[in-house]
């Protein structure tokens, strides 16, 4: 294809993106809000027909950390029953700080040493050693995208909003205090730079629409992100510090903390792959 006829068959699609960003720029009330993004360069890519597919950014690689459900630095708590579907592991910290039971864990049981749940602890410092470090890099690699499609949006409380995908970015803390829709594609990528804390409300629901997948949205929280009694939550959480999932919450997603992740019977499934 020459450059001619690449511009060609991508104007449709940028003309209608253009479009749709200039009619949300109008106004238009109701109660939800919706976020439209102007094209960016994996947009860009993606109609020039160069193989990228999706609207949004490049999605955050999580390299051997994408392996976890649950990873943590300093420990899991948990209050029993929880269910976790995928791998867990701690390191660097003993696997006696590992608290959850075989029982709960759909997968295998990671640990740095002899210690933490039996039978079913994996006695595997070298396989954690590279996690964590894969997990620190997707963390410095989502907090280093620049050029945001949205700054501060809604000045920090997205409860209510519809958001499609792209770089967001908050030097504060983030509220969810309702239910919070993210509508897009199967390779569409959503990005949350969060300088403060990730907060959700009791019984508030992160909803998918349009094909969505929890797998290519990425919380990067500086703070302490905190799931909400009874809350249900979506994509991966690339924690700076703690990450706790009160009683009764479920993620479809991974956590991945710096620090703690703390569960009270929760549920926590990784995405589909």
């Amino acid at each position: 294809m020459n450059t001619f006829e690449s511009y060609s068959s991508a104007r449709p699609w940028l003309m209608a993106l253009m479009m749709a960003t200039f009619v949300a720029g109008c106004g238009g009330g109701g109660e939800v809000e919706s976020a439209v993004a102007s094209p960016n360069a994996h947009q860009l890519a993606a109609a020039n027909g160069t193989g990228i597919a999706g609207r949004g950014p490049a999605p955050v690689n999580l390299r051997s950390a994408g392996t976890f459900a649950i990873l943590s630095k300093t420990g899991i708590t948990d209050v029993y029953a929880s269910a976790i579907t995928g791998d867990v592991g701690t390191s660097p910290i003993t696997g006696a700080a590992l608290l959850l039971t075989c029982g709960e864990v759909t997968g295998k049981v990671y640990v740095v040493d002899a210690a933490g749940p039996l039978p079913c602890a994996i006695n595997d410092a070298t396989t954690l050693t590279a996690a964590v470090l894969d997990m620190e890099t997707a963390y410095l690699d989502a907090e280093g995208r620049v050029s945001p499609d949205f700054t501060e949006l809604g000045a920090g409380e997205v409860g209510g909003l519809t958001l499609t995908p792209g770089l967001y970015k908050w030097a504060t803390d983030l509220l969810i205090t309702t239910d919070v829709t993210l509508s897009g594609g199967p390779n569409d990528v959503w990005i949350f730079q969060v300088a403060g804390n990730l907060n959700q409300a009791n019984a508030a629901r992160v909803t998918l629409a349009g094909g969505a997948q929890a797998k290519n949205i990425f919380w990067q929280v500086a703070g302490a992100a905190t799931i909400g009694t009874t809350a249900h939550f979506e994509g991966v959480v690339l924690g700076k510090t703690l990450v706790a999932v009160n009683t009764g919450a479920s993620a479809n997603g991974r956590l991945l903390a710096q620090t703690a992740v703390t569960l009270q019977m929760n549920a926590v499934t990784q995405p589909a792959p």
